[in-house]
């Protein structure tokens, strides 16, 4: 077991150590919080590690082992997460929940271009040398998802009589969407892969904070009236939203399911 960053004391929030076990590697991510009462040990699929929940006054060695004695469990149930896909030649992934065939063009004019599937699937045809496939087919969903965003964003804030905020695309793993106390909107790129009634949800979700900077009655009682399919885009992040997370880079931090802020 190695640690990269120490605890030495009880005001110390985090660190990280690193579990062997049967020739593989884990990374556990350390987190003092004053309110726990027990070690709590959970893995995290967004990111294939770990977060142990230490007790303010616990010890770090006490911790180490309590980490130590159950690498067997972590290691199972990061083994038991779906394979990361990388954007690469041939890779099939969801483009709007979509199944998506990745196509290398190397000789071809343009960057990225998406050719619609009629009898067969849909292909997103990338040009240039292969080391830049992955790059470039995340940058083209990342713009997609700009777009898309921008303009549900702009709809449902007309909606409600509230301006068109500015919004940011980010890949967090703890939030799919948030709202700033300046009204500015962030979401997670991620969503463009989803099908389109949850990006517009998150949407909808997003500028409903808006008018209620919380989660009260009354915020979802506007968010079902702009989005009826608020309920069934909700069901359906918790059933498939970590499967987002298999395609392409992967990203750091966050809960075992990312939230929605």
């Amino acid at each position: 077991m190695r640690l990269f960053r120490s605890i030495d004391d009880a005001r110390s929030q985090s660190g990280v150590i690193e579990l062997r076990h049967d020739g593989e590697i884990y990374r556990v991510q350390l987190r003092r919080v004053d309110t726990a009462r027990r070690f709590i040990l959970r893995v995290r699929g967004a990111t294939r590690d770990a977060v142990l929940t230490i007790p303010r006054r616990a010890s770090l060695k006490d911790a180490a082992e309590f980490a130590e004695r159950n690498a067997a469990w972590v290691g199972v149930r990061i083994r038991r997460l779906p394979q990361q896909l990388r954007f690469i030649d041939a890779a099939v992934f969801p483009l709007r929940g979509v199944p998506t065939r990745i196509v290398h063009a190397p000789g071809a004019r343009g960057v990225v271009w998406l050719v619609a599937g009629s009898a067969s699937e849909p292909k997103l045809y990338v040009a240039g040398d292969s080391a830049h496939i992955e790059r470039r087919v995340q940058d083209w969903l990342k713009a997609q998802a700009r777009i898309e965003l921008l303009t549900a964003v702009a709809r449902y804030a007309e909606t409600i009589g509230k301006p068109t905020p500015p919004i940011s695309m980010k890949d967090t793993t703890t939030r799919w969407g948030s709202c700033s106390s300046s009204g500015a909107l962030s979401f997670s790129w991620r969503l463009i892969l989803a099908p389109n009634e949850v990006l517009t949800y998150l949407a909808a979700h997003e500028v409903c904070h808006l008018a209620h900077m919380n989660h009260s009655a009354r915020f979802w009682k506007l968010c079902r009236s702009i989005c009826p399919e608020t309920d069934s885009a909700e069901n359906w992040l918790k059933a498939h939203g970590l499967d987002l997370y298999r395609y392409g880079a992967k990203g750091r931090g966050g809960p075992t399911k990312p939230a929605i802020f």
